[in-house]
């Protein structure tokens, strides 16, 4: 309601101002405590809640009544409409909004505070970065123009610097984006080529499809491995007989030699005197390993024939008169177990019976190809002109004694292999060894990621000496030896 009439000095005195402890925070200053009751209001003293409204007209003659209930009183910095409670509990809420506020302030200036010392950290590493201090900034100019160690940072022999050679082996390696050079980057000491014979040439590609005229034995391996070897192996006044030191591609391990592996794809027999032949200009480098009658004679490269290659033709001094191409040996036939033992069998795979080229859905081609495999002798890794025994391969005509991991062992189940499995790859591993050869498991797992490291990490614990990878980064580079779950 509307009322007109002034307060009396009297009636102020009898009304004393409200306690601060009930005003609202930032409410009015003590000075306006003086003249409160000489500003007019609108004041409706029949609700709970008392509102107020400061009047802009400081001439009008609205008059304000005795202040009854009135327990608090705001009066804004300009004109507005404020609530003011006479109900204790509002002061609660009040109080609890105040504290929550407060917390939450708080909480936003130690997030504020731990930012400022995350940016200052970050900033100081790129204050590194940016402004390298003294040894960083010889390190990031040394032998440029100009700078310290001008003409120094680099030697005749620096082709492969800091790489560290690692038994695995680089399968299938001409799919690679960079063939032979990606390989020897990872440190593996093996690469792997597919040979075609074709009209007197020497094809590389996994199948007919994928062969091309420009990629040959020659120049993706031969050539390439002529001109890294020649740059091992410089000719200086230091060194004046330079093409006598037989280094190999490693710098860091100048003795240790690089294998490479020539899968046959073609014919063995029509395919082997060119493939001597190809080699040549390794050969007369003195580059090639051999054997010279009593022993293997280390050089930078060794050349080892699977898949077709004949082992009657690598056996033969007329057809390998150089001696300085080895065998891949079976390695299934050479299991040996433990006194008393008798090996194990396990159920796996039938092995195709068709060429690479030939389609399981076409059983009259895959048979025919099966003939004729038979009949030139051509029957796949460790087969073509075999040995009636098994104690045929020495480490005087072999190298490698390569299966399977697949077709032999089986398919890992459950993630780990069975205690048949086990004795398989141990029996296999001790009857390689008695005979001084290397063992290499192909067709390994390689999905999951998990069971393909647990296979890695069996295989080269037990004694396998040749990984056979596909994934170079994970095999040279990550940890993965760590424990995993198969299905990772």
């Amino acid at each position: 309601m509307k009322v007109d009439r002034t307060a009396t000095s009297e009636e102020k005195a009898e009304q004393p101002f409200p306690p601060s402890e009930y005003l609202l925070p930032g409410s009015f200053h003590d000075a306006d405590k003086v003249d409160v009751f000489d500003r007019p209001y609108y004041v409706d003293t029949n609700s709970s809640w008392t509102w107020a409204h400061k009047q802009h007209d400081r001439n009008s003659q609205v008059k304000a009544p005795p202040y009854g209930p009135l327990t608090s009183i705001q009066v804004p910095s300009r004109p507005r409409w404020m609530m003011v409670s006479n109900d204790s509990s509002g002061d609660e809420k009040i109080m609890r909004g105040v504290k929550r506020r407060r917390c939450a302030r708080l909480g936003l200036w130690t997030l504020v505070f731990f930012g400022v010392i995350q940016l200052f950290s970050v900033l100081s590493g790129l204050l590194i970065v940016f402004v390298p201090d003294g040894i960083h900034r010889i390190i990031e100019k040394w032998g440029q123009i100009g700078h310290l160690g001008q003409g120094l940072s680099s030697w005749p022999t620096d082709f492969s610097r800091g790489i560290l050679p690692i038994p695995c082996h680089s399968h299938n390696d001409y799919w690679r984006r960079v063939p032979l050079f990606s390989a020897i980057e990872a440190g593996c000491i093996s690469v792997e080529a597919d040979v075609w014979l074709f009209d007197g040439e020497l094809y590389i590609g996994h199948s007919l499809a994928s062969l091309t005229p420009n990629r040959t034995l020659a120049s993706l391996y031969v050539d390439p491995l002529v001109s890294i070897l020649e740059k091992q192996n410089p000719t200086s006044r230091f060194n004046p007989h330079g093409n006598k030191s037989h280094h190999g591609v490693f710098d860091t391990d100048p003795e240790q030699p690089l294998t490479l592996l020539i899968d046959f794809k073609t014919s063995g027999s029509a395919l082997f005197p060119y493939v001597v032949s190809a080699l040549e200009p390794l050969r007369s480098r003195g580059y090639l390993s051999y054997h010279n009658g009593s022993q293997i004679v280390n050089r930078p490269i060794v050349v080892v024939g699977t898949g077709n290659t004949p082992f009657n033709q690598v056996a033969s001094n007329v057809s390998n008169p150089h001696q300085d191409i080895f065998f891949d040996a079976p390695l299934e036939a050479m299991w040996k177990g433990a006194p008393g033992e008798i090996a194990p069998t396990v159920p796996k795979p039938e092995p195709p019976l068709y060429g690479a080229d030939i389609d399981a859905s076409m059983p009259e081609l895959a048979a025919a190809e099966h003939r004729r495999q038979s009949a030139s002798n051509d029957m796949g890794q460790g087969k073509s002109g075999a040995p009636e025994s098994p104690d045929a391969y020495t480490k005087d005509n072999s190298i490698y004694a390569s299966v399977s991991f697949t077709q032999v062992i089986g398919h890992v189940l459950f993630g780990k292999l069975s205690e048949t499995q086990m004795a398989l790859i141990r029996g296999h591993i001790r009857g390689a060894h008695r005979r001084g050869l290397k063992v290499r498991y192909w067709e390994l797992p390689f999905w999951p990621i998990g069971l393909r490291n647990y296979v890695w990490d069996v295989l080269v614990k037990e004694g396998v000496d040749i990984l056979n990878v596909d994934d170079l980064k994970a095999a040279t580079e990550l940890d993965w030896t760590k424990k995993t779950g198969w299905w990772s």
